[in-house]
C-alpha cells in the first residue's frame, strides 16, 4: 500500500502535469480528531481553468495507478472521479472550475490548501459547521414526531406483506433517522449546538455508552421477525426520548398519537 507521503506527492505531481490552478484537501484527513486508518480517503479538489479539455480525454487518470473500481459523477459544475486502487488507497478527486469554487466549498466542512499560487482560496471560507445541529424549534420537533409515527405505519405494512426491503427502508431509512435526530436534539438541549459529524457518526460521543448499545441493538434487520422486534423497540425508544426532550424544551408532545400508533402496530403484528 502506498504511503500517505507517496500519495500526496503523486497528487501534486499530476496537478502540475495538468496545469491545475489550485489544490485543496478536505474530509477526514483535514480533521485532527478523525480516526487514522487505512480506509481514510484522499478527498482532493483540483481547481481548473481547462475543465472541458480535461474531461475530453480521461487517460490522465491512469497516472494515479491501477483501479479496482471507479465512479464518475457530475454534481453541479463539478466533475467527480472516485477511485479505489489495487493497493487499497482511495482518492475522491473533484475537478472544479475556478469560477465555481464556492459551490465546492458549500459541500465541505473544512479544507487544507495544498497549492494556491494565485490566492484563489483566499476570498473563501469553509463551511466549518456543515454537520452541526442546533436545538430544534417546536415546529421542527412536531414535524419530526409526525414523520416518525406516520412512517411507522409503512413499516407495519411492509412487515405484514413480508416485504423485507420495503420495511427495512422505511424503518432504518426514515424512522430510525428521526430517532437519531431526536437523540441529537437531546444533546443540544443540554449543550447548545454541537458537531454530530456526517451521518451522525459523532453523536454517541456526547451520550452515555448505554445509549449507543441501545441504538445498535435496533440495527439487526436480517429477517421480518427481527424487523418487527426492532420496530417495537424503536417506537418505545422514540416515545421515551421525545417525551423527555419535550419536557426539557417546554414543547407539546402528542402522547395520544404515540400510544395509538404503538397499539396499531401491536394489534396488526402480534
Amino acid at each position: 500500500m502506498r504511503t500517505e507521503t507517496e500519495i500526496m506527492t503523486l497528487i501534486l505531481q499530476i496537478a502540475d502535469t495538468l496545469k491545475v490552478e489550485a489544490i485543496a484537501l478536505s474530509g477526514s484527513r483535514t480533521n485532527p480528531q478523525s480516526v487514522k486508518d487505512e480506509f481514510q480517503d484522499y478527498d482532493v479538489v483540483y481547481i481548473v481553468e481547462n475543465l472541458e479539455e480535461l474531461i475530453l480525454d480521461l487517460s490522465w487518470l491512469d497516472l494515479f495507478g491501477n483501479r479496482l473500481i471507479e465512479q464518475h459523477n457530475i454534481v453541479g459544475h463539478r466533475h467527480l472521479y472516485l477511485m479505489l486502487f489495487e493497493d487499497s488507497n482511495r482518492i475522491d478527486l473533484t475537478l472544479c472550475p475556478k469560477e465555481h469554487i464556492q459551490e465546492w466549498l458549500d459541500s465541505e466542512a473544512g479544507f487544507s490548501v495544498l497549492k494556491d499560487d494565485n490566492g484563489l482560496f483566499e476570498a473563501y471560507q469553509p463551511n466549518a459547521k456543515r454537520y452541526w445541529i442546533a436545538p430544534p424549534s417546536e415546529e421542527e420537533f412536531a414535524t419530526s414526531c409526525n414523520e416518525f409515527w406516520w412512517v411507522s405505519a409503512y413499516v407495519v405494512k411492509g412487515i405484514r406483506r413480508n416485504q423485507l426491503i420495503y420495511a427495512t427502508d422505511h424503518l432504518h431509512g426514515i424512522c430510525q433517522q428521526e430517532l437519531l435526530k431526536v437523540l441529537a436534539w437531546q444533546v443540544t438541549s443540554d449543550r447548545g449546538a454541537v458537531d454530530i459529524g456526517k451521518n451522525y457518526k459523532s453523536l454517541f460521543h456526547y451520550l452515555p455508552a448505554e445509549k449507543e448499545k441501545e441504538f445498535s441493538a435496533l440495527l439487526d434487520l436480517s429477517s421480518i421477525e427481527k424487523i418487527k422486534q426492532s420496530l417495537f423497540v424503536t417506537m418505545k425508544l422514540f416515545d421515551c426520548e421525545a417525551q423527555e426532550l419535550a419536557k426539557k424544551m417546554g414543547f407539546n408532545y402528542d402522547q395520544e398519537v404515540a400510544v395509538k400508533m404503538m397499539t396499531y402496530a401491536e394489534d396488526r403484528l402480534n
